[in-house]
């Protein structure tokens, strides 16, 4: 989301800006290589530049970075980012000293001596750009030494760090409304990835900014296939979608827990996917060393809670897997959009299941926060499970979540545009599930989850069942109509439509207001109907068109790949020797543009999308010895070796632990 993802996915036009063009325009082209701006990049740009400031909401991959990027080069003095990446300080410079943008950083992982340096870099009017996260901010210290230095705008990056609704919130950004009083002169802009209108309005207060012109992108990410596959076994779900779709593709899986977490990690890496956990239980070492295997290597795959992720700008990520149902839907869309930020064709797959649900709702009860804390908890779950549940397109689901208008006829991308689901009336399957709870704790006084349930309505004489005398019941073995699994979808659809609860530290379930209306024929209870087997991975993708093929090469020629190759092992190699991720270099969409215009001297490379003038100053000479070795100008007939791109990565946040795994094997 941070870092520099308005560089990543500019759109390839090529050409030089007129005289009477803009200088943000102008900028845009000298320093990042592109003559375009794309959407509401330049409308934004234009009224920060001009001093107004601006509330941006744009997805992952829209741009945002840009949006504060050039204000900071235009306007006078150093532009001040607030960002909570501490982790990802350095790799930003990185990139921006790559492009000539004297940029630095001051956090706590400096030494006295270069916090030193970098504050005498500000006071001499030498930084373009200044990283802060928002602790250091707060220090009378810092704010003393801007006040002695030129600033030309605040930038509030992840800005919805501030809403204490969120799972991402950081109390040090309630304390950032002092800059509108202390600077009223400068320029603020703050930005976000997902934002709801109520956390929008929330980031509007909280941060002080009544005068500020919003600014909304569409939130829709056409190149993300969204999938949601019913529980079976998990981690072998997984394991099958990864071979099958994502060979020595780099992705990220999300489990709720550290424990499944290590176990998955494991579990992949014993079945031959190279997987590192990321966890906030591990030390400090160990994070930073997967995290910058991430950054740096081919295809590797990172199993994390939600303390990994956040201003990830790594662009080839091919996938994003959730093993757990996400809290929120503004999560779900936030740690998806970590795909595919080079346009290409990515996956957003997730495997959800009765448990999933159950646990959630435990979880709410048990918090501690108050009952207003507790209701917008679970309204954010029903969304969620709305999602989940939908028989409509899921794309659509979410624009409408975020209050955008979706195409009517679907996208065409998801899982149930391509395999639309079937629907059934579940009025009298609801009714046997709920008849059944009633009998329990009317005739027996008691209460019980969801497998002595379904034991019950399939006559089955557990020792449990038998225990209890369950096998008396009137209602004991009236479902044998369906399956384990397809009642299991029936529960599960009853506690996401709000006709089933959940109660206690067992997962009881328990009728609710709404349960009356069923059990007297008032009102239907339509369903999804549960896939005799789960779809298969291979399956879907090729309704997709994308089968095994990788994104990165998917619209080269076939003749201009072996040359694809080796600018990437030319640029992995340059990468190796700086000590930098290869997004510093170049990017994979930049190498395609490289390829596909074959230039044959600097000055024609220089008329490449993406190619700036430091990088051609830096890197000219080199991309063009790899082309002219190859055959004499024209494609290459041999494949070098491949090296994949990465980018910048994570977060060092503190994590809660999730609720203890349950006993039941519902996976």
């Amino acid at each position: 989301m941070g870092g520099m993802g308005g560089i990543s996915e500019m759109p390839g036009i090529t050409g030089t800006p007129d005289a009477s063009d803009s200088e943000a325009l102008a900028t845009l082209h000298r320093v990042f290589g592109y003559d375009a701006f794309r959407g509401e990049q330049e409308e934004i740009i234009e009224h920060v530049v001009a001093g107004g400031d601006a509330v941006v909401l744009m997805p992952t991959g829209g741009g945002k970075s840009l949006c504060y990027q050039i204000p900071s080069l235009v306007r006078p003095g150093t532009g001040i980012v607030v960002s909570p990446l501490i982790a990802l300080m350095q790799d930003q410079v990185d990139a921006l000293r790559a492009l000539g943008v004297r940029a630095g950083f001051m956090n706590s992982t400096q030494d006295f001596d270069e916090r030193r340096v970098v504050e005498a870099e500000f006071l001499a009017g030498e930084l373009d750009l200044l990283y802060l996260a928002p602790e250091r901010l707060r220090l009378d210290a810092t704010q003393d030494l801007l006040s002695r230095g030129k600033i030309a705008v605040f930038a509030i990056d992840e800005a919805h760090c501030v809403s204490q609704w969120g799972h991402d919130f950081r109390p040090d950004y309630l304390t950032l409304s002092v800059l509108g009083r202390r600077w009223p002169d400068v320029p603020r802009i703050a930005l976000t990835a997902t934002a709801t209108a109520a956390t929008h309005e929330e980031i509007t207060q909280r941060l002080d900014m009544p005068t500020a012109r919003h600014f909304v992108a569409s939130f829709d990410r056409p190149n993300i296939q969204y999938r949601i596959v019913p529980k079976a076994d998990p981690k072998k779900q997984l394991l099958a979608f990864l071979r099958e779709e994502h060979p020595g593709d780099a992705g990220i899986v999300y489990c709720l827990s550290r424990k499944s977490v290590e176990a998955t990690a494991e579990f992949l890496s014993r079945n031959g996917i190279e997987a590192v956990p990321y966890h906030a239980g591990l030390d400090a070492g160990t994070r930073a060393a997967h995290q910058s295997r991430f950054l740096r290597e081919d295809g590797l795959v990172v199993v994390a809670t939600i303390a990994f992720g956040m201003g990830i700008d790594k662009p080839d990520v091919r996938f994003v897997a959730h093993l757990d149902l996400p809290k929120s839907v503004e999560g779900y869309y936030q740690e998806t959009g970590r795909a595919g930020r080079d346009g290409l064709p990515s996956t957003a797959w997730m495997a959800y299941g009765l448990n999933d649900v159950i646990q959630q709702r435990k979880m709410i009860q048990s918090s501690e926060g108050d009952e207003a804390f507790r209701r917008r908890a679970a309204a954010h779950l029903d969304s969620m499970l709305a999602l989940c549940e939908t028989a409509q397109c899921r794309r659509g689901q979410l624009l409408n979540y975020f209050g955008q208008d979706p195409e009517p006829t679907g996208c065409g991308n998801c899982d149930t545009c391509l395999t639309p689901p079937e629907t059934w009336d579940g009025t009298v399957a609801a009714q046997k599930v709920l008849s059944t709870i009633v009998r329990l704790q009317r005739e027996r006084g008691q209460k019980f989850g969801a497998v002595q349930i379904v034991d019950i309505l399939l006559g089955k004489r557990t020792a449990k069942v038998i225990q209890f005398d369950h096998d008396q019941l009137s209602v004991f073995g009236i479902g044998e109509e369906l399956s384990e699994g397809e009642w299991r979808g029936v529960v599960r659809q009853l506690l996401a439509q709000g006709l089933l609860a959940v109660e206690g530290d067992y997962g009881t379930l328990v009728l609710t207001e709404a349960s009356g209306a069923v059990l007297r024929r008032e009102r239907e209870v339509p369903l999804r109907k549960e896939p005799k087997k789960p779809v298969s991975a291979k399956a879907s993708s090729s309704s997709s068109g994308r089968g095994k093929a990788k994104a990165a090469v998917a619209e080269l020629p076939e003749a201009l790949v072996p040359a694809f190759e080796a600018l990437r092992a030319w640029r992995a190699e340059q990468a190796r020797e700086q000590g930098v991720p290869a997004y510093v270099i170049f990017h994979d969409a930049t190498l395609r543009e490289i390829v596909t215009a074959w230039p044959t001297s600097v000055q024609q490379l220089g008329g490449v999308s993406g190619v700036g003038e430091k990088k051609l100053l830096t890197y000219g000479e080199g991309v063009i010895g790899v082309l002219a070795g190859l055959a004499d100008g024209g494609p290459a007939t041999q494949t070098p070796g491949r090296t994949d791109d990465a980018d910048p990565g994570a977060d060092h946040w503190p994590e809660m632990d999730a609720e203890p795994e349950p006993e039941d094997d519902w996976m």
